[in-house]
């Protein structure tokens, strides 16, 4: 007779853990998951124009930053590497420490599911003011944003441009139907 697999039966890992292991993973309340298979060239893509666009608007921001993907260390069990955000203030060291005020997820299939559900939930608790998740196969983008607690959506942009408020002194404007025409 077979036994039900039980989630207290699953090992559970540590960012001691996660430092040791090859490849690009992330950890989750003590589950790895993988990173595999690397991102596509439109992904990359995405990603790069958008920091490059984020970073030109907060050059003049002394207090935010925006990374792309760097390990957030949320606690000994849970280590994430959002594909782009913006920091405030700067960071310092080998991670961040604090919860960024906005991410942007680059939906692929592979990790879709993730970051539509777990991340989703995980941003929020976190307190992540902007969760933006861009679908680039139906070109559009899912903003939310944290109000009193709870993420609410904002809009689905496909050729429209959003301001962002990231601090008093700090706004960003992302158009995205430059995004597609990359």
């Amino acid at each position: 007779m077979g036994a039900l697999l039980k989630s207290e039966y699953l090992p559970r890992y540590t960012y001691d853990d996660y430092v040791q292991w090859e490849g690009d993973w992330e950890l989750i309340e003590g589950v790895p998951y993988s990173m595999s298979p690397a991102p596509t060239i439109r992904h990359q893509s995405l990603t790069g124009t958008l920091h490059w666009k984020i970073a030109q608007q907060l050059k003049n921001c002394p207090h935010c930053q925006t990374l792309q993907a760097v390990d957030w260390k949320i606690s000994e069990d849970t280590t994430v590497q959002p594909d782009n955000l913006i920091i405030c203030p700067k960071a310092m060291g080998q991670y961040l420490t604090r919860a960024p005020q906005l991410i942007i997820e680059i939906l692929s299939p592979s990790t879709a599911h993730k970051d539509r559900t777990i991340k989703f939930d995980l941003y929020e608790r976190e307190g992540v003011r902007w969760y933006i998740l861009i679908n680039p196969k139906d070109q559009v983008a899912h903003i939310f944003e944290r109000i009193d607690g709870k993420y609410r959506k904002q809009t689905d942009a496909t050729i429209e441009t959003h301001t962002f408020i990231i601090n008093d002194d700090c706004r960003v404007e992302i158009d995205f139907n430059e995004l597609w025409e990359e």
